[in-house]
Parts: structure tokens; sequence; C-alpha cells
């Protein structure tokens, strides 16, 4: 279990984290009069607007790093209703950072041209013009500070609760599944853990419970995400905003014409995974797979891992890459940064948070010992690693966004995962081993395509009015159906449901940047293979530029490739294919 108290002893009732959140807000307070006050002369003092915005910089990393203790509370324990309250807390502090960053961007609009360069070439601002002149650039096309600003407070009630509901269905929902002739109630977090047993009538029997239990709250869900969508749809329209994805491509700092490129090239390319599925569909017995088999086990004898040997795994080969990537993975199991156990009443999924001011990063997930879960584990460590490299650039500096944030993590499982292929000791565990990182490829190439059109097309039909239960499981369907091609024969309507990301507030659009993601670190992976020990130190330049570049620069800096043209995207899926060749090479002697 992860370490806590080195943060705030004392988890939800720890004094000195409410403390640090009354002065937290404190902070907030006096900055929004500061700023009101030096928006009220005539003309504006670039020395002081500086000092002002390096000032915000600290303050930021305070309402960061409450907001980090918070999550992780909320998710070691459902049932802690003291951190619910504090959720709540952290909600508003948001909105009141959020409406002091609306302020200070009606300044940034305010500045002259002139203005402007001299405020960017200030001692100090200069690590963060990219940022700043991002920030501006935004603001143009957002409404008025004061109508900005209400949107900010009224969110806080309305389109966060949203998300907040959904969180507390999920935290009281149980999974009943039946074992030994008695029956056992599970979080849904551990149901989903039986999603991947070897006995396909297991897998079967978990599946149908599992989607029965999402499709009797399903009413409840429906409204959650109508209401969601709703909120941004009514927040788009009042700026102007035609497309939904404006929203999340800026966010991640890439163009339309490089997501497009990249589904494009997927898709024509889908065929050889296609090819696997149904190849592994044979070696089940099967005529097709079914949702619940795409991740099953091709063999009965599936090596149970403890998380000690994982780890020791784990940072042994991240030391044949990287010897400063392996020293930090030592680091985060030695001080206990990682939440892993197999318990009741966690909230389902995996994460990692930092905490810019400690400089510390914390894990979140279940561990049962599966491959998929030491895949895990070593993903979520790389996030914390591309977080630990950036800890001594300036806060705003430091706000990469979510698709290169999953290119470090897939990078880091991509390290662990192939050893674990050359290192098999008989063709039987080279052939699971590479089902588990075909698994993954399929996730990324039509899991999370089936995700994408299923909230592209929603989200139009929600322009038009409430989306019922019964549509929302049929354009799940459809994406589904479309996504995997004619792979599977069963598939999981209620999807739109029992995924997380959907109902996320933070993030609109969470699914694109993990494809994305995660070709991009095979583009790295790549080349990291090609240079050898060389390229480590270049790996962590790439990592510290992904929060003051878009992604099309940074991948012409570091990597020399045009992301809006097929021939990297590729270059990525044919990288991944050699996979596929030896699967079907190693099963065709079966």
């Amino acid at each position: 279990m992860w370490n806590l108290d080195t943060i705030f002893p004392g988890g939800s009732e720890s004094k000195q984290f409410n403390q640090f959140l009354v002065n937290t807000e404190t902070d907030l307070s006096v900055m929004t009069l500061k700023v009101d006050k030096a928006k009220g002369s005539d003309a504006p003092d670039v020395e002081q607007w500086a000092a002002i915005i390096d000032r915000i910089n600290s303050v930021s990393m305070k309402v960061r790093e409450v907001s980090a203790f918070v999550s992780c509370l909320s998710a070691q324990d459902v049932t802690d209703q003291e951190a619910g309250l504090l959720l709540g807390k952290v909600k508003r502090l948001g909105a009141q950072h959020g409406k002091l960053l609306s302020s200070v961007d009606e300044q940034l609009l305010a500045f002259t041209d002139a203005q402007w360069d001299a405020l960017t070439q200030v001692e100090g601002l200069q690590e963060i013009a990219f940022n700043l002149d991002e920030r501006r650039n935004r603001a143009k096309e957002k409404l008025s500070t004061d109508k900005e600003q209400l949107i900010q407070t009224l969110a806080v009630d309305g389109y966060h609760a949203w998300g907040d509901l959904y969180n507390t269905i999920v935290g009281r929902m149980r999974v009943e599944i039946k074992e030994k002739g008695r029956k056992k109630s599970y979080s849904v977090g551990q149901a989903a853990n039986k999603l991947g047993d070897k006995n396909r009538a297991v897998r079967k029997y978990a599946f149908e419970q599992f989607e029965k239990a999402w499709e009797d709250e399903a009413d409840l869900f429906a409204t959650t995400l109508n209401s969601l969508a709703g909120f941004r749809l009514a927040t788009y329209e009042a700026r102007g905003w035609d497309s939904v994805l404006k929203e999340p491509l800026e966010i991640n700092r890439m163009k339309q014409e490089t997501l497009d490129v990249m589904w494009e090239t997927i898709t024509k390319n889908k065929d050889a995974f296609i090819g696997y599925m149904h190849r592994k569909a044979e070696l089940l017995g099967l005529d097709k797979l079914s949702m619940y088999d795409i991740s099953a086990p091709i063999s009965d004898h599936v090596a149970h891992v403890s998380y000690d040997d994982a780890a020791d795994m784990i940072v042994e080969q991240f030391g044949q890459f990287s010897p400063q990537m392996a020293e930090f993975a030592q680091k985060a199991f030695d001080e206990e940064w990682i939440e892993a156990e197999d318990r009741d009443n966690k909230r389902p999924g995996g994460f990692c948070t930092s905490f810019p001011i400690r400089e510390q990063s914390r894990i979140f997930m279940t561990y049962d010992g599966t491959a998929s879960n030491v895949a895990t584990l070593a993903h979520e460590l790389g996030h914390a690693y591309h977080q630990h490299v950036m800890n001594d650039l300036p806060y705003m500096a430091q706000g990469y966004a979510m698709n290169v944030a999953e290119t470090a993590s897939t990078f880091a499982e991509m390290i662990v995962a192939d050893a674990s292929v050359k290192q098999a000791s008989s063709d039987e565990e080279k052939i699971q081993l590479l089902d588990d990182k075909l698994n993954r490829s399929v996730a990324f190439f039509m899991n999370i395509h089936s995700r994408f059109l299923f909230e592209t097309r929603f989200y139009e039909e929600r322009k038009e009015g409430l989306v019922s239960k019964k549509r929302l499981n049929e354009l799940m369907h459809e994406a589904q159906k479309e996504a995997y091609g004619d792979a599977i024969n069963d598939y999981s309507p209620t999807f739109w449901a029992s995924k997380l990301h959907f109902h996320i507030t933070g993030v609109p659009f969470y699914n694109f940047p993990y494809t994305f993601g995660y070709l991009f670190s095979m583009g790295i992976y790549a080349k990291a293979m090609e240079e050898g020990a060389d390229f480590e130190q270049k790996y962590i330049d790439l990592l510290r530029d992904t929060g003051r570049l878009d992604v099309e620069t940074l991948a012409d800096k570091h990597l020399g490739v045009d992301l809006t043209k097929p021939d990297f995207w590729q270059q990525a899926i044919d990288f991944v294919k050699q996979d596929v060749r030896t699967f079907m090479e190693l099963t065709e002697k079966k």
C-alpha cells in the first residue's frame, strides 16, 4: 500500500492537510485581489505582471498538491465520506483557480505587442514564453472574463457535480459472482480482473454479471453522460465553437490533420490485427472471439507474477535502456509510492498523479499478478518518470498534454513487454507474451477507436437533444462493430457506462491521445533500439520539451518526422506488425 503520510499525515482527517488547504485558499484570494488591482492601472507595469505570473505559478503548484492528495484519498477508499467532502472543496478551489487564470488571461489580451514582447523577455519568463503565448491565443477565442468566470462557478455544482455523481454510483456498485457454489460480492474494479480468467466459462459468466451490473444503473449513467455533454456543448456554442474536437485538440496541442491521418493509417492496416484475432480464436477453439476473449490467456499455464517479482523485473529492464529510469523506479518502490493492493472499496482503474511541491508521484492500481498488471505497473511508472525529469522546470512549462503523457507511459510498458518476449524460455511462453503485447495493440487500434467513434457520434446526436439509454447502447454497439471489423461476434453495448473516461470532466475526448501516445512511443522505441545507450539523454530531452512545444514541432525537433503525413504512422504500425508476424509464425506450428 502506498504511503500518503509522507505527503500529509492522517489521511482525510489530516490537520496538516487542512491547514495547507486553508493557506492555499488564502493565497488564491490574495492573488485575486492583486490581479484586480494591477488590472486597474492605466498603463500595465511589465515588471509587476512578471512578478504576478511568477507568484501564480507557485499558487498553481499548491492547488495541484491539494488536488492530487484528495484524488488519492478518494481512490483508495470510495467509502471515505470525509474524502468525499474534501473532493467538493477541491472542485470549488479549482473553480476559484480557474477564475483567477481567466482574469489573468484578460490582461494578457490587453498588452500591446510591444508590451507583450517585453514581458516574455523578462528573466524567468523566457522559459515559459510558449505557454504564455498559448494562453493568450486561447483567450482570444473565449468569452469575456466575467462570462468565463461564471462558467467556472456554475461548473462546480453543475458540470463537475455530474462527474462526481458518476463516481459515487460506481463506488457503491457491486457485482455478484458465483464461485464454487457461493455468491461473492465484488467491487467493479475487482470484478473487472475476473474478465481475464483462463477458464472461458468463468470469463463469460463474469462478463455477463459485469454487463448486468452496468445495465442496472444505465438509466442514471445516461443522465450523467447527457448532462456532461450538454454542459460542454452549451459552453462551446456560447464561445462560437462549431467542432467538439476543438477543445481536446487544443489541449493535446495537435492539429486536426494529425488526428485524421493517424486514424486513416490505422484503418488501412487493421487487416493484420484482424488476422491475429482470427488466429487467436482458432487457438481457443472458437469460430470468433467474444469481447471477453480478446484479452484471455491462450495457454492454461499462465504464470502468476508476484508484486515483488514484477518490481524487480521492471527495475532490471528499465536499467537495460536507462540507468536513470531504473534508479527512479527503485526509488518509487522503496519509498512506497504505489497503491497496488487487491482489496475491496477501491476505485476501479489505474492512474499516476504528481505532487509538484514535494516532487513525488503516487501510482494507483489493483494488482493481482497477471501479465497485464505488470504492464500497467510499468505504464504508470513511465508517467511518474516523465514528471520526474521535468520537476526542475517552471511549473507552467511542466503542463504536458495527455497524448505525450501516454507516450512516456507506453514507452516504459514497451521496454518491459519487449524484454519479456525476448527472454521467454519456450515457444509457448513467447506466444503468450506476444499475445499480451498484441492485446494492447488491439486496445489502441480498435477499442480506443470504438470509443472515439462513439463519442464523436454521440456528441453530434446530443446537439439535437437528449440521447436515450437504448440509443447509447446502439451507438456503442455500432462503433465497436466498425472498429473491430469482423474479428468478434459479441460486443459490450454498455461500455459507454462502464468506461470512466466518458464521464471525466477534466479532459474531453479521453480516448485518441492513448492511441497517439502508443504509436508515437513506437517511433521513439524504434529509435532507441537503433541508437542504444546514446539515446537515453535524447529521450529525456524530448520528455522535457513535452510541456512547451506542440506535438508536430516536438516530433520534428527530436525525431525529424512530419506527423501530418502518413509515413511516420505507417512506420510505427509496421514496427508493431513485426509482433503479428512472429505470433502467426509461431502459432502456425501448432
